[in-house]
């Protein structure tokens, strides 16, 4: 089991669509648990924690050293998941698990947000989303 730790950073608008993704990783057993970092407003965290349970973290490596899972799915607020993104990291976790990167809907003519699978002690030694996938290149699957 994961935990997910959410960079909601300026997109919190998207965040309930991904809160929504979440939960049906957590209801197939794959997500232990949900921590939201960063800022947004107060009243819609508050709201989203109500209804989904997440807890909320004041930054990335604060969620990774409380997280209760060694293996840490990073994701960005702004990410649209892929229709197919639960099974593939199923499958991916049933295998093994490894490093992977989750990428996520591009839009025309921007650059997909992505998201990162990896242990718990490379994110707190790198607890930031750019520079993790810069860190693991090409060695970390990718998941479709």
């Amino acid at each position: 089991m994961l935990t997910v730790i959410v960079e909601a950073g300026d997109s919190t608008d998207r965040l309930p669509a991904l809160l929504g993704c979440l939960t049906s990783a957590a209801v197939d057993g794959l997500v232990r648990e949900v921590l939201i970092a960063g800022g947004g407003p107060p009243e819609l965290l508050a709201v989203l924690r109500e209804e989904t349970g997440a807890e909320l973290v004041t930054s990335i490596a604060g969620a990774a050293a409380n997280a209760r899972s060694d293996q840490i799915l990073l994701l960005p607020a702004s990410i649209r998941l892929k229709p197919t993104w639960l099974a593939a990291l199923g499958e991916h976790l049933r295998a093994g698990g490894g490093e992977a990167i989750i990428p996520g809907v591009g839009g025309f003519l921007r650059r997909a947000p992505f998201g990162v699978l990896a242990k718990q002690s490379r994110v707190l030694a790198h607890p930031d989303l750019k520079r993790l996938r810069r860190d693991l290149g090409g060695r970390a699957t990718r998941l479709a």
